[in-house]
């Protein structure tokens, strides 16, 4: 089993990786003048259009439950995956071109919650107009400990405490919804009588998510109470 520090190196590590394919991009757009706050309100546009996506497949999924539009889950799940890779890009143009502020801190941490609370709430949306209202329910619990995450961090932060312990912290939850429409949609469209199985692979990412974003949250406020019982 790997602990929770080998879990951190082989996450940073992976970012740093990260960040060297994508930095002559970064450094292209800090020629032509692009800001750290432009990118992260494309990145928020970018998931506008995702939630948008998810939302139509639930309106058509509404009129017939037997019409699951798996194209257009599979294009969300491609575009939600190549627009939050701006959450990348922001902070990589504010560091290296000298751009870091409070402000786009700021900025970028309160785009994110409005990404996540649209992405997951038309993700529920579908779910309940497709028949699945468990399934909206647990990408409800989902979408609770998403933001729930991020709420004990800043208050934490708030009073010292720096609190960014966890496994379903934002990168992973994005990977894990955005894969679930993936596959999901994948699976619909290759073998339309799945339909079922397909669905239930979504519904499989939310749970992951649900529980495991619930339980980072409760881990961070654990965390809090012992460092401000010291």
């Amino acid at each position: 089993m790997i602990d929770k520090n080998t879990f951190k190196q082989q996450r940073d590590g992976l970012q740093q990786g990260i960040y060297k394919i994508i930095n002559p991009f970064v450094k292209l757009l800090i020629r032509i003048g692009v800001t750290p706050n432009m990118v992260t309100t494309i990145g928020l546009l970018g998931n506008v259009a995702s939630a948008c996506i998810i939302a139509w497949a639930g309106l058509l999924a509404a009129e017939d439950p037997a019409n699951l539009r798996f194209d257009l889950i599979t294009l969300a799940g491609a575009v939600t995956i190549l627009f939050s890779l701006f959450d990348m890009l922001d902070g990589q143009v504010a560091r290296l071109g000298n751009m870091v502020s409070r402000f786009g801190a700021l900025y970028d941490s309160v785009l994110d919650r409005y990404c996540e609370l649209l992405t997951l709430g038309a993700m529920s949306y579908f779910l309940i107009t497709a028949g699945y209202t468990i399934g909206a329910l647990i990408t409800l619990l989902a979408l609770i400990g998403s933001v729930m995450v991020s709420y004990v961090r800043a208050r934490a932060e708030g009073v010292g405490i720096e609190c960014k312990i966890g496994f379903m912290q934002r990168p992973e939850r994005v990977v894990v919804t955005s894969l679930g429409c993936l596959a999901c949609g994948i699976i619909g469209l290759a073998a339309p009588d799945k339909a079922e199985i397909a669905m239930y692979v979504l519904i499989g990412c939310m749970t992951i998510i649900a529980i495991f974003a619930n339980v980072t949250a409760f881990a961070r406020v654990n965390l809090c109470r012992r460092e401000l019982t010291k």
